[in-house]
């Protein structure tokens, strides 16, 4: 028995929050003294409210605790604590981490590669067409994706991952208990199958207003980069991409017209230096990461294509990143007619793209 870990999880269930659970580590030094410390010394902290010190003074913690395992339990629903070597170490490395988690799902060693794409509940169709696009080519790379499993920007991230064969995490503002909107009853089912849901709130807890914007951090602390597709002036998107610099995070923001109010906060982020998101390669510049990934799939798909010497030759030299065919002339020492006919045909293999006037990249 773990009784750190047994303390976290009961103060948890008593609708304690992770931040003034680790307030009250950092005046204890060890949580367990909760247990024997006098009522008239907590008040004196000034920690803790008079709801929640009349919470911890009613509840037994042995039996409470078992009883509240025993329910977890029941439910189907997995908890972790800052004391277990299941936490994900992404969030250990976050200044405001989530003391306890409840997990429905399962999380896997692929999941440290990750990124989260959120956006505005009322998508418009350019915001669903950009969202689907970089959640398929993400997840086309194995790239977990994380959201908030809202309608709109979150729930086409969610669903594009699973339909192209990927992984999901999300991300709930409520109880596990509560799948909240309902009509996401069976994305909820599917992300469980396939990747994870996560709360740091205990069964039971209704998805109120300013649960969202804690749940936020999670998101981006979990993800390597933030996406944000759409979003109105003030949104929680926009607290989701603060959070994410906050924690050194990358931030990239999908460019909109500026008359539209759902472009507004996306457009903002970008003028305050938000990388504008044209297409992947914007991500793969940024994210070291998913740039070797990108590099090591390419690798295994050029080694099955029948290809020319030259062609490889010319290959090796992209597969560091887009270049200019003058550049390649002279990092190859081929002459301009050799290059601009081998980029040619590899264009026409599908195998490279020209971005703007002869600058190549690998698709």
């Amino acid at each position: 028995m773990n009784q750190e870990r047994d303390t976290v999880i009961w103060l948890n269930s008593l609708g304690i929050y992770s931040d003034v659970i680790g307030k009250l580590k950092s005046y204890l030094g060890d949580i367990t003294e909760i247990h024997e410390i006098d009522k008239s010394d907590l008040e004196r902290y000034g920690i803790l409210s008079s709801g929640a010190l009349a919470k911890i003074t009613r509840s037994d913690f042995r039996s409470g605790i078992d009883a509240y395992l025993e329910k977890l339990n029941t439910l189907g629903i997995d908890v972790i604590t800052i004391y277990d070597k299941e936490y994900p170490q992404e969030l250990l490395e976050i200044p405001d981490k989530p003391m306890v988690l409840y997990i429905k799902g399962k999380l896997i060693p692929s999941d440290h590669i990750s990124m989260g794409i959120v956006g505005s509940r009322k998508a418009t169709n350019y915001g669903k067409w950009a969202a689907e696009r970089f959640a398929r080519e993400l997840a086309n790379m194995g790239v977990t994706i994380v959201s908030g499993m809202a309608t709109g920007i979150d729930s086409i991230a969610h669903r594009t991952a699973l339909e192209n064969g990927g992984r999901t995490i999300g991300i709930l503002g409520n109880g596990l208990d509560n799948v909240y909107p309902k009509s996401n009853f069976g994305l909820y089912k599917e992300a469980v199958d396939n990747g994870a849901l996560i709360s740091e709130f205990p069964p039971g807890t209704q998805p109120y207003n300013f649960h969202f914007p804690m749940r936020n951090r999670i998101i981006s602390g979990l993800s390597l980069g933030i996406i944000v597709v759409e979003a109105q002036q003030r949104s929680g998107s926009l607290i989701t991409a603060h959070h994410a610099l906050a924690q050194g995070k990358d931030v990239f923001a999908l460019p909109g017209n500026i008359n539209s109010i759902y472009s507004h906060g996306t457009n903002m982020l970008i003028r305050d230096g938000a990388k504008p998101l044209l297409d992947m390669d914007d991500i793969l510049e940024e994210v070291r990461e998913l740039k070797l990934i990108k590099k090591s799939n390419d690798v295994d798909r050029l080694n099955e294509v029948d290809l020319s010497d030259t062609e490889r030759r010319v290959l090796e030299f992209l597969q560091e990143g887009p270049l200019h065919s003058d550049i390649l002339v002279l990092k190859s020492g081929m002459d301009i007619q050799t290059v601009i006919s081998t980029l040619t045909i590899l264009e026409l293999k599908g195998i490279i793209k020209e971005m703007s006037s002869r600058i190549f990249t690998i698709v």
